[in-house]
């Protein structure tokens, strides 16, 4: 079966994140802005945790099935005659839309405010917060070396350590399952 492809995905920003508990903590995670740490990870994973609205554009002929979830469809238009008209096309197997062909834009939201956060998230939060509040070193620095006497301390650390967080975490490896939809 064909798909259909999704061009264009306009995502609001949600009123706001869930809270995660930071018992156990180290200090310095705790004080991280959690808003931060959900933005990290809603741009590596499918799942929502808070409801806002979406528009995907798609094109294309065969199944297509929104590429967040959970999400839930409100408005099906079908670009014609250079408007949107509003259409209702057939269901999938899979749980998604059968499109005959065209540009098609879908409105609705994604995230559920009333789901409970899967506990392999709450692990990554917590990995990847942890991570991030380590210290950084001397900035731009591939490696430090401290010596005190007969006693030295070698430290390497790629330049590059924040941007693979997720990674370098292991959260990564927790939020593998919730990358598509």
């Amino acid at each position: 079966m064909m798909t259909a492809t999704t061009i264009k995905q306009t995502e609001a920003a949600p009123e706001s994140y869930p809270t995660v508990a930071t018992t156990g903590w180290s200090t310095g995670a705790a004080a991280l802005s959690q808003d931060m740490i959900w933005q990290r990870i809603e741009t590596y994973v499918a799942w929502r945790s808070t409801e806002r609205a979406v528009t995907w554009i798609v094109e294309g002929c065969g199944e297509w099935t929104p590429p967040l979830t959970p999400a839930t469809v409100s408005t099906v238009e079908i670009w014609e005659s250079n408007a949107w008209s509003t259409v209702t096309p057939d269901a999938s197997p899979l749980g998604g839309y059968c499109l005959p062909g065209g540009t098609y834009r879908f409105t609705g939201t994604a995230g559920d405010d009333d789901a409970d956060i899967p506990a392999a998230i709450t692990e990554a939060f917590r990995r990847l917060a942890e991570y991030m509040a380590g210290k950084a070193g001397k900035p731009g620095a591939s490696s430090e070396s401290i010596g005190a006497g007969s006693i030295s301390l070698s430290h390497r650390r790629s330049p590059s350590w924040m941007a693979q967080a997720m990674q370098n975490s292991g959260a990564g490896d927790l939020l593998r399952p919730y990358r598509r939809a």
